[in-house]
């Protein structure tokens, strides 16, 4: 069992804490229904070694240490194989690199220089296998809550969290909308690859602002075009081979959403072309990836014949 009176106890005193008396029982009742492969999954957690880490960096990028033998590095790399496909990190893990998909180090590299968590009360929705949550309470985060209904993201957090059970980092396999409305208990709020996935984005902006305190700031992230503040692209189908992607907005037209969201000080941070260098196919994430979804004539186009892939960080405060 996981127990989550930590993080009741971390919560006492905060705007966050009668939401907090009802966590142990809405995870327990989320793990009872579980998933098909859970199971196989917490085998590989089992056969995870017993290491204590005597190396610990969040700052520079996420690696643990210790002194241990090969054979000891060959049950940890075997274990998480177990916990494949591996999507954002990458993970260094006592001597096991764990080279993921995404270079998510990258992503941290633009967004964290225009970021203050120092002693945050932070949230990150949709946050995947917990990297970002790491890298953020090496930023200096007074703690991280993350929520992703993914049971496999769960697990790999959970491989990660043995090692550093001190931490107060925690990942609860919900999704946005089993958090209570009005919630107003977080001082930054992320949403990083979340927002064209919604079939409502303002709703979305809303719900992300009911998160936060007065005066918090929100974190968001998204794929968009380049355009005007009345551009913004609908894909009839599929795009980049995704099937549930609704809206990519130009910059202007996402800021101009933020403050009918009710936001200010709305500023875009950062914008950038994802190549094929930071989100590509790895021995830990064998299926298809970016490079399989361009154009390959022109890796300007999806295969789709859409602009490629290029996302914005914006900033906004409540």
């Amino acid at each position: 069992m996981i127990d989550l009176s930590p993080l009741v106890r971390r919560l006492a005193g905060t705007p966050l804490a009668s939401w907090s008396q009802g966590l142990q029982a809405q995870l327990e009742a989320k793990l009872e229904k579980g998933h098909g492969d859970l199971d196989r999954w917490r085998g590989a957690l089992d056969a995870l070694p017993a290491l204590q880490p005597s190396d610990i960096d969040l700052v520079n990028g996420l690696r643990l240490d210790c002194d241990c033998d090969d054979d000891t590095r060959a049950q940890m790399r075997q274990a998480l194989m177990g916990l494949s496909p591996w999507r954002k990190g990458p993970f260094d893990l006592f001597g096991v690199h764990v080279d993921t998909e995404w270079h998510s180090d990258w992503k941290w590299s633009r967004v964290a220089p225009h970021l203050d968590l120092k002693g945050k009360r932070v949230l990150d929705v949709g946050c995947g296998n917990g990297y970002y949550q790491w890298r953020m309470l090496g930023a200096g985060a007074d703690m991280v809550i993350g929520v992703d209904p993914n049971w496999l993201f769960f697990c790999q957090f959970q491989a990660v969290q043995r090692y550093l059970p001190e931490l107060p980092a925690w990942h609860l396999p919900f999704a946005l909308e089993d958090l209570p409305a009005n919630l107003e208990g977080f001082d930054t709020v992320f949403s990083m690859g979340v927002f064209y996935h919604r079939r409502s984005p303002i709703e979305h902006l809303l719900a992300l602002k009911d998160c936060l305190v007065k005066g918090g700031e929100l974190v968001l992230e998204t794929l968009v075009i380049e355009g005007d503040e009345n551009q913004v692209l609908v894909p009839e189908d599929r795009y980049a081979q995704m099937r549930n992607v609704w809206y990519l907005p130009s910059v202007p037209a996402l800021e101009r959403w933020l403050r009918r969201a009710g936001f200010s000080d709305v500023r875009c941070v950062d914008v950038c072309v994802t190549s094929v260098e930071e989100q590509r196919s790895t021995e830990w994430m064998r299926y298809q990836s970016l490079g399989d979804f361009l154009d390959p004539n022109d890796h300007s186009k999806t295969i789709e014949g859409l602009p490629a892939p290029r996302r914005a960080t914006l900033l906004a405060r409540k």
